[in-house]
């Protein structure tokens, strides 16, 4: 692989150069360093997602400014260097609090989903409404500079062998807001943080980190919860195991969430281990879960949503004891040559359902309503309601089960996806109305449940020309260099698909019955 430095939360707009104020934090290989200083730069960090005392149903821990009073005095208590966010609203104005961070020292990790914005890991896609949400997030905080260090594209997304599929729209997420924040004119790195499963985790590790580097994870992030208590040490923890899993590892990892809270008050013994010698040379540090006190009973204060009183908890001093203690011995960016390589990418089996030939398309938003601008028999409104959107569901498995939706579809085992994967629910639901009109030479145009339209005179004669609408990156071009059995577009008889075929295309229509925008509500792991 080649040597290259990528800048944290750089940005090239000079609008944003007046919020810009902390040392940019660089990679090099599978380090980070202040760029400024050229001193190794290890993640002394506390994720940071009050919740008790919310009233509103979209939490922002960095718009609550009473909040921030109070606890960003505790971060400098406490000796921390970054946070790790999981959820704001970015229609909230967050100059306050970022400017108490900026002052304190203290870096941000943000998470780019939410949990109503994020990818289904049992029936996964990634679409225009998701990755329009996680930009307008991106938008809000570019111009806090180098503040903010990174991004993670996902949150133990995939945690069982059956939910691999899901890596795969994970990754096109990084790719895509990779190309996102470039078009930006920002650099500011892409990661993920696994659940540590021990039956999926080696190929997760080593999907991030294969292929073409655009679509590569910047860095990789581990939740774990192994070491629990001072009767465990490094060894027993596994610990030791996971250190050897990543070491030779050639972008930076960290630990995005430890903390096992087992036996409390909780003394941090491995807090030593990550710091020092055990695990200094192979991880970059590590965010604590969590510093607020909630029904988990994770936390290190009790803390309340507009409310400037703090209480300790007993784990509080006891953290703070812990990473007073250590002082990692880290190496100069001039004097360090990495040396690792890529991953390997991991082969199809029955423990990984995911190849690494191709990637779900990039969404487009043209793309999607010039698809729909060329059907003959659609909705009359594309936002079903909830009564149409279980009726759909229904009627498009049944569809599906008779005839190909390849166009619509996916096979992650075989990296096969459709031309219009990337498109909505409810308009690949149209897709497949307008699919079972064909077949029937536009005799009937109904479904049973939903309002239907049969169109005379579609503004879109060839949807081939679809296909090189631009992307939501702002690029041209093909959706996807390898779409597999799709491309039926007129219509056929094809009744005579494989049975691989109708079962895919039975399990997606399934997707599209869970997935309509009407009824379904994204998973998110916390």
């Amino acid at each position: 692989m080649k040597s290259s430095v990528l800048t944290l939360g750089g940005i090239l707009c000079a609008a944003a150069t007046a919020l810009a104020a902390m040392d940019p934090i660089v990679i090099k290989g599978s380090k980070f360093f202040n760029e400024k200083t050229g001193e190794q730069f290890f993640f002394k960090g506390v994720a940071y997602q009050p919740r008790t005392g919310l009233s509103s149903a979209d939490p922002d821990p960095l718009a609550d400014v009473e909040g921030c009073k109070r606890d960003v005095a505790a971060f400098k208590d406490l000796g921390i260097n970054s946070i790790r966010v999981y959820e704001v609203d970015y229609n909230n104005n967050h100059d306050e609090c970022m400017k108490m961070l900026e002052d304190a020292g203290v870096y941000l990790l943000l998470d780019m989903p939410s949990p109503k914005y994020s990818i289904n890991r049992a029936q996964p896609y990634w679409d225009h409404d998701l990755m329009s949400h996680w930009a307008a997030k991106v938008d809000t905080f570019t111009k806090y500079g180098n503040q903010v260090v990174a991004w993670i594209a996902g949150n133990e997304v995939a945690n069982d062998v059956d939910t691999t599929p899901s890596a795969a729209f994970v990754k096109a997420a990084i790719r895509d807001m990779k190309a996102y924040l470039r078009s930006k004119g920002l650099k500011t790195p892409v990661g993920y943080a696994d659940n540590d499963d021990m039956k999926i985790r080696m190929n997760l590790i080593s999907y991030f980190n294969c292929g073409d580097e655009d679509a590569r994870a910047d860095f990789y992030g581990i939740n774990i919860y192994r070491w629990c208590g001072d009767e465990t040490d490094f060894q027993t923890s596994g610990y030791a195991d996971v250190t050897k899993n990543m070491t030779g590892y050639s972008i930076p990892s960290l630990l995005t969430e430890f903390g096992c809270n087992i036996n409390r008050p909780r003394t941090f013994p491995e807090v030593k281990s990550l710091y020092g010698s055990d695990m200094s040379g192979t991880f970059s540090g590590g965010i604590m879960y969590e510093y607020s006190e909630e029904d988990n009973k994770y936390g290190i204060a009790k803390v309340s949503y507009g409310n400037s009183k703090f209480e300790k908890t007993a784990d509080y001093d006891n953290f703070k004891k812990a990473m007073a203690a250590v002082n990692p011995d880290g190496v100069k960016m001039s004097s360090y040559s990495p040396k690792d390589k890529d991953s390997t990418c991991p082969a199809v089996s029955s423990a990984w359902k995911v190849s690494a030939d191709a990637l779900p398309p990039t969404p487009s938003q043209e793309r999607c309503q010039c698809m729909l601008d060329s059907l003959g028999c659609t909705f009359k409104n594309i936002d079903l309601s909830a009564s149409e959107g279980k009726a759909v569901g229904e009627a498009v498995g049944h569809i599906c089960g008779q005839t190909s939706c390849a166009e619509v579809s996916y096979d992650t085992e075989k990296g096969e996806y459709g031309n219009y994967v990337a498109c909505d629910s409810n308009q690949r639901s149209a897709w497949i109305v307008n699919k079972n009109y064909l077949n029937q030479n536009g005799a009937k145009c109904e479904i049973d449940g939903a309002d239907t339209v049969a169109v005379q005179s579609p503004k879109v004669k060839d949807d081939s020309t679809c296909l090189t609408k631009k992307d939501d990156t702002g690029s041209s071009g093909s959706p996807s260099s390898n779409v597999g059995s799709g491309g039926d577009r007129e219509a056929s008889d094809d009744k005579d698909s494989s049975d691989n075929t109708k079962s895919s295309a039975a399990s997606t229509a399934s997707a599209l019955a869970k997935l309509s925008a009407a009824v379904a509500i994204a998973l998110y792991a916390f």
